[in-house]
């Protein structure tokens, strides 16, 4: 049945679309995924002569924020390639179907695509009072989502909410809020964290298994490397100014102005693995710590819980570029905090008093 359907880049081309449009698209989630030239080459030939993917979209205990990331993505071809050109079966947001039409467009693709199909969830699932917090249909988030994850080619839990629980999982958790992956009954979870998660990152993961039929490399809490290898504080262009040792003190002070860190101001970048510095939001334009606002850690677990957002964490100075998300675990900076701070200090020291004396040279300078 599938071969008889278009194929992505013939959906594409019949909306109006150029060669030029589809091969930037390729080559941008290529680059955005960290493949070679080869790879980008296999993006475009799976693009072209695969069928749509047949995709459910599920919503629990969400505040659709996912959804809308995506939807007013600044991409020109993430929305339609994945809005329209995966055969976006079933969404309660963005379908027209409602009632008895919906349930049955659910019914027919799960039967129809048994083992093709691929499940995304946006929302965690309450557990409590046997699921009665969330109920769709006269059914039970719970019993929705192990009626259709069971036969699931891939499940995609979007965002927070579906990734770790979010604010419905933070203490006291009334609704026993519970990430997919603890529900998935052994089956492999994707986590595309983030609140919400820029959308770019969801169209390249879908992509990724369009093209090469298989899941992402995922590092330990089941996110893509491809995204979430490098910590925001990485890839930050205020992270010469950590290691510098110059922060911002208070809300609109000269060095919030100067752009210095935003560490002291309860910064998680530290500490938190995210694309934002690197693929940004809004095409490209911005993204939370470049607009003034330090990271709140929305793409780890537990970041409702993880303290006030404006008071910064214990020092978790010092780990390379390199590190990863696999290399640092949680406990980690409490073993090797001190002999990398007393080299992060005499480092910082150093590099303060140079970046202080051009300050001053300069200053004299322009009197």
């Amino acid at each position: 049945m599938n071969e008889t359907r278009p194929t992505v880049y013939e959906e594409l081309q019949a909306k109006g679309h150029s060669r030029r449009d589809f091969m930037k698209f390729c080559t941008f989630i290529g680059a955005a995924l960290g493949l070679e030239s080869t790879g980008i080459a296999q993006v475009v030939k799976a693009l072209e002569t695969k069928s749509r993917l047949p995709v459910v979209w599920l919503h629990f205990q969400e505040c659709t924020c996912c959804s809308e990331s995506f939807i007013r993505s600044s991409h020109p071809l993430v929305a339609d390639v994945i809005l329209d050109k995966i055969s976006l079966d079933y969404t309660e947001t963005l379908m027209a179907a409602a009632g008895h039409q919906a349930e049955a467009t659910l019914k027919n693709t799960i039967e129809k695509y048994k083992g093709q199909y691929v499940l995304l969830v946006e929302g965690s699932i309450p557990t409590k009072e046997d699921g009665a917090y969330c109920c769709i249909g006269g059914k039970s988030s719970y019993d929705i989502f192990k009626e259709v994850s069971k036969d699931a080619k891939a499940i995609i839990a979007w965002g927070n909410c579906a990734s770790a629980g979010c604010v419905q999982a933070a203490n006291p958790n009334p609704t026993g809020a519970t990430p997919i992956y603890k529900l998935a009954e052994g089956k492999t979870v994707i986590n595309v964290q983030g609140c919400p998660p820029i959308a770019e990152v969801m169209a390249g993961v879908i992509v990724h298994i369009l093209a090469f039929d298989r899941i992402p490399q995922l590092d330990s809490l089941g996110r893509p490397k491809a995204f979430y290898s490098s910590r925001v504080h990485d890839t930050c262009y205020r992270r010469p100014n950590y290691d510098a040792g110059l922060f911002v003190e208070s809300w609109d002070d000269e060095n919030a102005k100067k752009g210095y860190c935003l560490y002291k101001m309860g910064c998680r970048g530290p500490n938190t693995y995210n694309s934002c510095g690197v693929i940004k939001w809004n095409n490209g334009v911005s993204f939370p710590i470049q607009s003034g606002h330090p990271c709140i850690g929305c793409s780890e677990a537990n970041f409702w819980d993880n303290g006030p957002f404006y008071k910064h964490l214990a020092n978790f100075p010092g780990f390379g570029i390199e590190s990863t998300a696999d290399k640092v675990g949680i406990g980690l900076g409490a073993v090797t905090v001190a002999g990398i701070a007393a080299h992060a200090v005499v480092t910082n020291i150093r590099k303060r008093k140079e970046i202080m004396k051009g300050l001053r040279t300069t200053d004299n300078n322009i009197a």
